[in-house]
C-alpha cells in the first residue's frame, strides 16, 4: 500500500517489538513446564529462579506491547491523515463537472467514514493479521516439538476454519460494499435536507423528507443485518472449533501422560500454548471483517483518486506576469459530452483591454457556459480562448485565476466571518481595499452586523438575504482588482434602487478592467461599452445597446420581458423597509439587516 511506505521505519520498529513480545509470551509455558517437571514433581531447586524468569518475561512482554501500540498508533493515524489530505486536495483539482455528477454525500462518506475504516485496519487488523500469523507458525512449531500427535489435532482443526473463512471473505466484501454505498446515499439525504431546510419548511414537506430518510435508513439497516448474520455464523464457528480441539487435546494428553509418553509439565505447556492459538483463531473473523470493510473503502476512495483532472496545467504552462486583459474567443465550441449536442458552436468575440462587453441571450443560450471558459472552470472542445494572445490552457491555472475575478448569479458564502469570505480570493487585502470593495458593491450593511466584519455567516450564507449575499460576492470578486472581471448576472437579486447605486459604483471599477458581464436587465446593459447577443450557441450580433435595439427584434424581445418582470430583492426591499420604519420609528438603513437573520459566532 503506497501510503504505508513512508512509515516503513515505524513498521520495522513495531515488527521488532511484536516479535520480542511473541517470544516472551510463548516462553512462559516452557518455563511452566520446567517448574512442574523440576521443583514441583521431583522437588528440585531453582523454583525462585524460574519464577523470577517468568516475571521478567511478563514485564518484557508488557513493555514491548506498549512500544508496539505506541509506534503503530502513530503510523496508523499518519496514514489516515495522509490519505485524507491527498483525497481533499484531489477533490479540489477535479473539475466542476465531476462534482456535478457525484452526490456530495458519497464524497463526504468517502472522506470521513471510509478513511477511518482504512486507519482501523492498518492500525489493528493488518498488524494483528501479521502478528497472529507469526504466533500461529511459532506456536505450532513448539507444539510439534512437544508432541506431534497432539499438534496434528490442532493443525487439522484449522482446515474447516480456512474453508469457512474464504467464503466469509467473499460474501462479506460484497455486503460491506453495499452498506458503505448506502451510507453515502443516507449522508446525501441528510446533507440535502440541511441545505434545503427553507424549501422543506416553506412547502411543509417535513413528512415527505422524514419518510424518505426513514426508507433509506431501513434499507441500510436491512443491508447491515446481512453483515451481522454473516459475522454471527462465522464467529460462532470460530468459537466452536477451537473448543472441540481443546477437548480432544486434553483427553488425548491425559492418555499420553498416563502412558508416560508425555510429562505432566509437557501437557500443561502444550495446553497453555494451544490456548494462545485460540485468540488468533477467534480474532480471525473480526480481522477478516475489517479487511473486507477496508478493501471496500479502498475501492470507493480509489474511484475518486482514479478520476484524472481533465483541467490541469499543461506541460510547459507559463505564468502570466503582466496582464493587459485582452480577451478573445476564437471559433469556440463546447459540449458537455463527446457525443452530445453543442452548447456553443463557433463563438468569435474580441474584447479589448479595459472594454466591458454585456452578454445577452435567452435562457439556455450558453451564456454561463461561455463565461466559465475564461477561468477554465470548463475547457473548450473546439477553438480556443486567449488572454493577451496566449491560449488560457497554456497559462498556469493559479496565474490565470489570479488575473480573472468572477461573481456567480447564485453566490456561495462559506461558514466563516464576513471578512474571511471577502478576502477568500485576496487574503492580503488591506482594510482600505475591503472598505472600497464594500462601498462599490453597496454592501455597507456588513459593518452593522453584530460583530461587524467578524460576524460569522451561516452555512452558504443562508443567514443573509439573497441581495446581501450577492453584494458580498460582488465585493469579493472586485476586491483583488483583477485585470479581467467575469460577472454572471451579479445584480439579479437586487431591487432597482440598490441596483442603480451598485451600477454607478461598478462603472468606475469597470473603467479600467476588461469585463464580460451576463445581463438580463436593460439598466445593467448601460454598464457595457458593447453588447454581444448569444443565440443558439452563437454570437449572432454585436454592437451598442441602441444599435441592437434598432436592428435585432430578438434582442428587443428579451429585454422587453425583463422590463415587464417585477424587481424583487430577497429580504432587501426598500419599500418594505420604509413601511416597517414608519411603524417602528427606525430608518430603512437601521432595519438592514435584522439581527435574527445573522448567525453570529
Amino acid at each position: 500500500m503506497p501510503y504505508v511506505r513512508p512509515y516503513r521505519r515505524q513498521m520495522w520498529e513495531m515488527g521488532t517489538a511484536a516479535t520480542g513480545a511473541l517470544v516472551a509470551v510463548t516462553t512462559v509455558p516452557l518455563v511452566t513446564e520446567a517448574v512442574i517437571n523440576g521443583p514441583i514433581t521431583h522437588h528440585r531447586g531453582g523454583l525462585w529462579l524460574l519464577a523470577g524468569l517468568a516475571l521478567l518475561l511478563g514485564l518484557g512482554e508488557g513493555l514491548l506491547l506498549c512500544i508496539r501500540r505506541w509506534v503503530l498508533g502513530r503510523a496508523a493515524t499518519g496514514v489516515e491523515t495522509d490519505i485524507r489530505n491527498d483525497l481533499y486536495a484531489h477533490l479540489q483539482r477535479l473539475p466542476v463537472s465531476f462534482h456535478e455528477r457525484w452526490q456530495s454525500g458519497q464524497l463526504l462518506s468517502r472522506a470521513t467514514g471510509d478513511i477511518t475504516l482504512i486507519r482501523q485496519f492498518v492500525g489493528y487488523g493488518m498488524i494483528y493479521l501479521v502478528v497472529n500469523s507469526m504466533t500461529f507458525i511459532y506456536v505450532v512449531a513448539l507444539l510439534l516439538h512437544l508432541d506431534v500427535r497432539l499438534a496434528f489435532v490442532a493443525i487439522v482443526a484449522v482446515i474447516p476454519i480456512l474453508v469457512a473463512g474464504n467464503r466469509f471473505r467473499r460474501d462479506y466484501h460484497r455486503a460491506s460494499r453495499l452498506v458503505q454505498d448506502q451510507q453515502g446515499d443516507l449522508t446525501t439525504i441528510v446533507e440535502e435536507a440541511a441545505v434545503g431546510i427553507r424549501v422543506i419548511k416553506a412547502f411543509g414537506r417535513h413528512g415527505l423528507e422524514k419518510a424518505r430518510f426513514a426508507g433509506m435508513a431501513r434499507t441500510l439497516q436491512s443491508s447491515s443485518m446481512v453483515t451481522v448474520r454473516l459475522r454471527g455464523r462465522f464467529f460462532a464457528l470460530l468459537g466452536l472449533i477451537p473448543n472441540l480441539a481443546l477437548a480432544a487435546i486434553v483427553l488425548g494428553g491425559a492418555w499420553a501422560v498416563t502412558d508416560r509418553v508425555l510429562t505432566l509439565g509437557g501437557l500443561v505447556a502444550f495446553v497453555s500454548l494451544f490456548l494462545m492459538l485460540v485468540w488468533p483463531v477467534e480474532s480471525l473473523g473480526e480481522i477478516l471483517a475489517m479487511a473486507q470493510e477496508a478493501s471496500a473503502a479502498v475501492e470507493r476512495i480509489w474511484e475518486v483518486f482514479d478520476t484524472e483532472p481533465d483541467i490541469a496545467d499543461r506541460p510547459g504552462a507559463m505564468a502570466l506576469a503582466d496582464c493587459t486583459g485582452h480577451l478573445r474567443f476564437e471559433g469556440v465550441s463546447f459540449s458537455y459530452r463527446e457525443d452530445g449536442p453543442r452548447v456553443l458552436d463557433g463563438v468569435d468575440l474580441d474584447i479589448a483591454p479595459g472594454e466591458t462587453v454585456a452578454l445577452v441571450g435567452a435562457t439556455a443560450s450558453g451564456k454561463s457556459t461561455l463565461i466559465s471558459l475564461v477561468p477554465r472552470l470548463a475547457d473548450v472542445t473546439g477553438g480556443r480562448v486567449t488572454l493577451d494572445g496566449a491560449d488560457v490552457r497554456d497559462i498556469q491555472l493559479d496565474s490565470l485565476r489570479g488575473h480573472v475575478g468572477m461573481a456567480f448569479e447564485e453566490p456561495t458564502l462559506f461558514s466563516a466571518s464576513v471578512r474571511e469570505n471577502l478576502t477568500f480570493g485576496a487574503p492580503d487585502a488591506s482594510d482600505a481595499e475591503i472598505d472600497e470593495a464594500l462601498e462599490t458593491a453597496q454592501a455597507g450593511f456588513a459593518y452593522d452586523l453584530p460583530w461587524g466584519l467578524d460576524t460569522r455567516v451561516g452555512e452558504q450564507g443562508l443567514s443573509l438575504s439573497g441581495g446581501q449575499r450577492q453584494r458580498l460576492a460582488l465585493a469579493r470578486a472586485i476586491l483583488g482588482k483583477p485585470r479581467v472581471l467575469v460577472l454572471d448576472d451579479p445584480l439579479s437579486a437586487l431591487d432597482v434602487h440598490t441596483e442603480a447605486k451598485v451600477e454607478e459604483a461598478l462603472a468606475r471599477v469597470l473603467s479600467g478592467t476588461t469585463a464580460l458581464v451576463v445581463v438580463h436587465r436593460p439598466s445593467t446593459v448601460a454598464l457595457a461599452d458593447r453588447v454581444a447577443f448569444l443565440d443558439g450557441g452563437r454570437i449572432v450580433a454585436t454592437g451598442s445597446h441602441h444599435e441592437l435595439l434598432g436592428t435585432l427584434p430578438a434582442y428587443r424581445a428579451i429585454l422587453a420581458q425583463e422590463v415587464d418582470a417585477p424587481a424583487v430583492d430577497l429580504g432587501d426591499e426598500v419599500p418594505r423597509a420604509e413601511e416597517e420604519a414608519g411603524h417602528s420609528g427606525r430608518t430603512g438603513s437601521e432595519l438592514e439587516p435584522r439581527w435574527w437573520e445573522v448567525t453570529a459566532g
